[in-house]
């Protein structure tokens, strides 16, 4: 049979991550492919017990509820991202099924087909797709290692008129950068000269190496809440399964995007809601990401040492200072498609960088996951990687 699809659906397409782990996944494959987070220090114990109070506490945590989420839950949030210096009200919270849903519930509230989103480039995928998704343009914004370039962004801004400027700016996915101090105050700036909306994505904002050293949250520096929408996930830091997130910015996008979220799936699952709030109280949450923090950074750590032995011409990387990836540029002759083929063939997998990019999509780039490997795997895996591209480069 024929199926009448609505014109939409031409805009899907599938995750290449998603595609290479389906195929890395079934064989003696070391995978820096995905962005995981280690299985092996996921608070179980904690967990367990978070959900079974949860569900012992009475019937509550079985039942319907509010689509913005519970507000115990969004009063903990707001207390932890006041930490942060980011001020906001409760009841501009809303509980999503992890930070994509929040992206994509934005996204249906903001744009209308052919309005314009500027982003880095490269930027996270899944962002890319859910903006595609509207049938939406975006187009990329010249950066650097600081973040963008003012002279561009502000030509971008008043050439194309965007309806949103959507940034990782903290630890980026691919590229593992940290935005500087400037760069966020220049956004800021152009963006309320402008009037347009900021979409902060904090999913790694946690994961820091070097805490003391770490710049301000956009949302923090948004001291009228008009102009950033900030969201962030418990999936790097807790378990990525119960799928919780949340998004707050101005009264007015919160309260569409809760409208948006009654429509598409009521509210989030409340059992997952009612054991966070349990965790939250009786586990020192804050303890266990700094366990988090000195394990990835020395799984880092290692990764660089890795890279730099394979002494490589052409080949460069910016060393993170959080989060979960290295972001390495390779020689140019090399095609990282073709690469990946052989490096599976060695028992070994990497993102290439093709998928990030909007516009000029770059070949000669790859991301490697850090977290989700023990110290010795990420030996042996580099060990193999680097036979491969040695091979590749005589």
């Amino acid at each position: 049979m024929k199926y009448g699809f609505a014109d939409r659906v031409r805009y899907f397409d599938s995750s290449a991550v998603r595609d290479i782990l389906k195929v890395v996944n079934k064989g003696n494959v070391i995978s820096f492919a995905g962005g995981l987070p280690d299985e092996e220090l996921f608070p179980v114990e904690a967990v367990d017990a978070a959900f079974h109070k949860a569900i012992t506490s009475g019937n509550k945590a079985l039942q319907y509820a509010e689509t913005e989420g519970l507000l115990e839950l969004r009063r903990q949030l707001a207390e932890r991202m006041l930490e942060k210096g980011i001020k906001k009200d409760p009841d501009d919270i809303l509980i999503t099924s992890g930070s994509q849903q929040a992206i994509d519930l934005f996204s249906r509230i903001m744009f209308n087909p052919g309005d314009i989103i500027l982003t880095e480039n490269p930027t996270y995928l899944a962002a890319l797709q859910v903006f595609s998704s509207y049938e939406t343009t975006v187009i990329p914004v010249d950066s650097d290692e600081d973040g963008m370039i003012e002279s561009d962004l502000e030509e971008k801004i008043k050439t194309h008129k965007p309806k949103c400027i959507y940034v990782v700016p903290t630890f980026s996915n691919p590229e593992g950068k940290v935005w500087s101090q400037a760069r966020r105050e220049m956004l800021l700036e152009l963006a309320e000269k402008y009037h347009v909306v900021i979409m902060e994505d904090d999913p790694y904002g946690d994961i820091q190496f070097d805490p003391a050293s770490m710049p301000d949250s956009l949302a923090s520096m948004d001291k009228g809440n008009e102009y950033v929408v900030y969201t962030s996930t418990i999936s790097k830091t807790v378990v990525p399964a119960m799928r919780l997130g949340w998004i707050t910015g101005p009264h007015q996008i919160i309260r569409l995007i809760a409208q948006a979220k009654q429509a598409a799936d009521l509210h989030t699952n409340s059992i997952s809601q009612h054991a966070l709030v349990h965790l939250l109280n009786d586990f020192d949450l804050d303890a266990h990401i700094e366990t988090i923090r000195s394990t990835y950074k020395g799984r880092m750590e290692v990764m660089k040492r890795c890279l730099d032995e394979a002494n490589i011409e052409g080949l460069t990387y910016l060393e993170p200072k959080g989060g979960m990836f290295f972001w390495v540029t390779l020689p140019v002759h090399m095609d990282p498609e073709s690469l990946l083929t052989k490096a599976v063939e060695n028992g070994v997998a990497f993102v290439p960088g093709q998928p990030f990019y909007v516009g000029n999509k770059k070949r000669s780039t790859m991301r490697l996951n850090f977290t989700n490997s023990s110290p010795e795997l990420i030996e042996e895996g580099m060990k193999r990687l680097t036979k491969v591209l040695t091979a590749v480069h005589a």
